[in-house]
C-alpha cells in the first residue's frame, strides 16, 4: 500500500512538472524579431521614427505578429535580420491605422537577390521585375528583390518603396479583385469618386506627363500601388501637388486624424 502511494505521488509530481513546463513555454513564445529590431526600425524606417512611444510599441507588436504568421525565405539570397524587419515594416505601414488587419492572402515572402521575369526566373535578359504578388501556383506568395527592398527604405529622397507597393497590391486583392479600388477598407460611398479620380489622373498623365511615376498610368491597379508609395514616402509633396489624391488616400488609409 505504501509503495502504491509512493508511485502515485511520483506520477502526480511528474504531471505537475509537465503542466508547469507547458505553461511557461506558452508564456515565452519564440521571438520573431531580432534583438536589435528597435535600432533597425529607427535607422531605416522613417514612418516608425515619427511615431510616439505608444504607437511605436503598437508597430513593433504588429511586426512581430506579421513575422509569426508569414514565412520569409531567401532564394539564392540570405534573408537577414534587416530584410525581415523591412518586409514587416512594408506590411505594417499601409495598414497601421486599420486595426486588427491581417494579410490572410499571404503565407510566404520569397526574397530574391535581384530582378526576375514573369516566370520568376533569376537569369536571362528579360529580368526587369523587382516585386510581384503571385497568382495560380504562386497564390498567397510575394516575391521581392533584396536590393529594391532595402533601397526603398534607405533612399528617402524619392517616392518609391517596392515593399509598400507590393503590400498595397495585397490590400487591393483582399476584396477579390485587383482593380485599384480597395473596397475592403474604403467606404462604399467613396468608391466611385476614387475610381473616377484615378481614371482622370491617368488620362492627364498620358497627355501631359506627371511628377507621379509614369508606371502608374499602366492601369488603375498599378496607379493605386504607385500613388500609395508616394503617399507614404513623400506625403507633403503629394498634398501640395495632388490635394484630391492626398485627401482620398487619407480616407483609404485612415490617416486623417494622425
Amino acid at each position: 500500500m505504501v509503495l502504491v502511494l509512493q508511485i502515485l505521488l511520483v506520477l502526480l509530481m511528474i504531471i505537475l512538472a509537465i503542466i508547469i513546463a507547458f505553461r511557461i513555454s506558452r508564456k515565452k513564445p519564440l521571438r520573431q524579431l531580432p534583438a536589435n529590431y528597435k535600432e533597425l526600425l529607427h535607422d531605416y524606417v522613417s514612418f516608425y521614427r515619427e511615431l510616439n512611444e505608444e504607437e511605436k510599441e503598437e508597430f513593433e507588436k504588429r511586426a512581430e505578429q506579421f513575422l509569426s504568421a508569414v514565412k520569409i525565405t531567401g532564394v539564392n539570397a540570405e534573408a537577414e535580420d534587416l530584410d525581415r524587419v523591412l518586409i514587416a515594416a512594408g506590411a505594417i505601414i499601409p495598414v497601421f491605422n486599420i486595426h486588427d488587419w491581417q494579410y490572410i492572402n499571404l503565407h510566404e515572402v520569397l526574397l530574391y537577390p535581384g530582378a526576375f521575369n514573369y516566370d520568376f526566373d533569376q537569369h536571362g535578359s528579360d529580368r526587369n521585375i523587382a516585386g510581384m504578388v503571385g497568382t495560380g501556383a504562386m497564390q498567397n506568395v510575394m516575391v521581392i528583390t533584396k536590393w529594391q527592398l532595402r533601397q526603398g527604405f534607405i533612399n528617402s529622397n524619392d517616392a518609391h518603396n517596392t515593399a509598400i507597393h507590393e503590400f498595397v497590391h495585397l490590400i487591393d486583392k483582399m476584396d477579390g479583385t485587383m482593380d485599384g479600388v480597395p473596397e475592403i477598407i474604403l467606404e462604399r460611398k467613396y468608391t466611385e469618386r476614387w475610381r473616377r479620380l484615378m481614371n482622370e489622373t491617368i488620362e492627364q498623365m498620358k497627355m501631359h506627363g506627371s511628377d507621379i511615376d509614369m508606371y502608374a498610368a499602366t492601369n488603375t491597379t498599378e496607379f493605386f500601388a504607385v500613388i500609395s508609395e508616394y503617399f507614404f514616402e513623400q506625403p507633403l509633396l503629394l498634398q501640395q501637388y495632388h490635394p484630391d489624391l492626398f485627401e482620398m488616400l487619407q480616407r483609404i488609409y485612415k490617416t486623417g486624424n494622425r
